[in-house]
């Protein structure tokens, strides 16, 4: 009996620390894990906005768009300015005739230069396409000198930023860096409903027909024509006329060579009776004539008395 309450002591303690071993064994291999939340529905995609038409008037989609740094993305990093005017219309691919121009006439290097001026407010250029020059008369650019050639593209150049909205704020006539003569380096532009530009020069009326490049320092917008000024198209004032011989006076005829009408002239105020003299007789010898003849009269006539 003793030895069975020995055995059954001994047994229960070593029950319950195997029970407790195998708990923290199962517990090891099997730990709880936390209920799992349901993750949120994914958001269904919206349909598309039905596309609205563009409104009437030029395009203002860029041509060339803009880098973040401001200026297109070159293909060899420039050691000048960071905004090239030619490369831009090079990218463009329709201008070649106006870069002929301004690399010509290298206009091209003030531009730019005015671009990285500090105090400088911006550039807005109106570009003519190649379609624009082909309207011209055969022959008037090889007709020009390189002073009109220069001017011609100053009056295509403002001298500040205009964006696209703010044509309307512009006071007519426009100045360009071609000058400020009113009368013959006019340039009036006016806008119609925010979207449509047009421009008259007196000589010719041309319309923006879209947006080449845009940032805050230079605005390109091309143009359907060249914008001719009056200045070259108008004609030279003449030359002023050549003073006449009667201003400066003839020289006086020599009294030797009077004529016999002079003479008849002279006779008449001397108070003669209007009788022509003979020939080869001067006015100046009319009275001495006279005399003669009164004196050979008188001498007859007291030779008549005596006989």
């Amino acid at each position: 009996m003793r030895i069975m309450q020995e055995s059954q002591s001994f047994i229960i303690p070593t029950t319950l620390l195997l029970l407790a071993l195998f708990y923290t064994t199962s517990a090891q291999l099997s730990p709880i894990q936390p209920p799992s939340t349901p993750s949120p529905p994914l958001p269904q995609p919206s349909p598309p906005s039905p596309a609205t038409a563009p409104a009437p008037g030029f395009n203002t989609v860029p041509l060339v768009p803009v880098t973040p740094s401001g200026a297109p993305t070159p293909t060899i990093i420039p050691k000048g300015p960071t905004i090239d005017i030619v490369q831009i219309l090079r990218k463009a691919k329709r201008f070649s005739v106006l870069t002929r121009l301004l690399k010509t006439t290298q206009l091209i290097n003030q531009l730019n230069s005015q671009l990285v001026t500090s105090s400088s407010g911006g550039l807005t250029l109106f570009a003519p396409e190649d379609s624009a020059f082909s309207k011209l008369k055969p022959g008037f650019l090889n007709s020009l000198t390189d002073r009109q050639k220069v001017e011609l593209l100053q009056f295509h150049t403002l001298s500040s930023f205009i964006a696209i909205s703010n044509f309307d704020t512009l006071t007519n006539p426009v100045q360009t860096q071609a000058g400020d003569n009113p009368q013959r380096l006019q340039l009036n532009v006016t806008t119609f409903g925010g979207s449509q530009v047009s421009m008259a020069t007196g000589a010719v009326n041309a319309s923006v027909t879209g947006t080449v490049y845009s940032d805050n320092k230079l605005a390109i917008y091309q143009v359907d024509k060249v914008l001719l000024p009056l200045d070259l198209v108008l004609p030279s004032k003449a030359p002023a006329p050549a003073p006449s011989l009667a201003k400066k006076g003839l020289p006086k005829a020599d009294k030797g060579n009077s004529t016999a009408a002079d003479d008849s002239s002279t006779a008449s105020d001397d108070g003669s009776d209007g009788k022509a003299l003979p020939a080869g007789v001067s006015a100046g010898c009319s009275m001495k004539w006279v005399n003669k003849v009164v004196v050979v009269g008188v001498v007859g006539l007291v030779s008549g008395v005596m006989i």
